[in-house]
């Protein structure tokens, strides 16, 4: 079995299970809207449901076209990061990991979507009235996947201005 397929199956599997997990524990123990504050002032585990993108974008939207728009885009970013992950040497392990986060965690949120038409997010993080977007497992590994690969590209780069003569 290839290193990268050793990377993505676990990332895949884990990841989508872990998401869909701390989701229905919120679904099944926290009543819509409600809160836990964990550490005042900072951080609460809230109960809230999101129909549109990051920062909910386009949640005016009706809801069958919000569906469909995502089942569409996320649809698209899983063939094309599939691909790019496919296409990858198998010595570019960390940036393997950051496909397979990616795709983890799209996944994790289309399954939500596809269900429920809207995911659930619980993770609220604030520092006095500011307030970051509520968030949950799968958003998470979308961006530390994203943060991957950003990182390979620095070292890349720098690798390359090291290398070249002056």
């Amino acid at each position: 079995m290839s290193r990268k397929l050793l990377i993505l199956l676990p990332v895949l599997l884990l990841g989508v299970a872990l998401d869909l997990a701390t989701k229905q524990w919120i679904l099944q123990s926290l009543p819509m809207g409600s809160q836990i504050t964990v550490v005042k002032g900072f951080f609460n585990v809230v109960h809230i449901h999101n129909r549109g993108g990051a920062f909910g974008l386009l949640s005016s939207w009706p809801l069958d076209y919000i569906r469909v728009f995502f089942l569409f885009t996320t649809s698209i970013v899983l063939v094309v990061v599939g691909y790019l992950w496919w296409r990858l040497p198998e010595d570019q392990r960390l940036a393997a990991l950051g496909y397979s986060l990616i795709m983890a965690g799209a996944l994790g949120n289309l399954v939500d979507r596809v269900r429920m038409g809207e995911v659930v997010d619980f993770l609220d993080f604030y520092w006095g009235r500011y307030h970051w977007p509520a968030f949950n497992v799968a958003d998470m590994m979308v961006c530390l996947g994203a943060g991957f690969l950003v990182w390979v590209i620095l070292r890349e780069e720098k690798a390359a201005d090291v290398s070249s003569p002056a």
